[in-house]
């Protein structure tokens, strides 16, 4: 005689819940954005924005360094401290 907790329980599927939030951006990017840009605007008080332009997006070495990542590196600005030497921010725009 089987008992009632034997019978079988299917499991119950785990909720899929949609993604919201981009991955971190990887700090590969960073460092190209970092090494690569062409573009700098002075922002006062010894920062500068520093920018990856679309034309240096398409050059050989930008290319091979950043991969699938170039996209994404369209979009990142980095503001730099030149007092320092060292990154105050990392802007992604959405």
């Amino acid at each position: 005689m089987a008992s009632q907790f034997s019978r079988r329980r299917f499991a119950v599927r785990p909720f899929e819940a949609p993604v919201l939030e981009r991955p971190a951006l990887p700090g590969s990017v960073v460092d190209a954005v970092l090494r690569f840009h062409d573009e700098a605007q002075d922002q006062g008080s010894g920062r500068t924005l520093l920018r990856l332009s679309p034309k240096r997006l398409k050059a050989p070495e930008v290319k091979a360094c950043l991969g699938k990542l170039a996209a994404r590196a369209a979009n990142v600005a980095i503001l730099w401290n030149e007092d320092e030497s060292q990154i105050i921010r990392v802007l992604e725009a959405a």
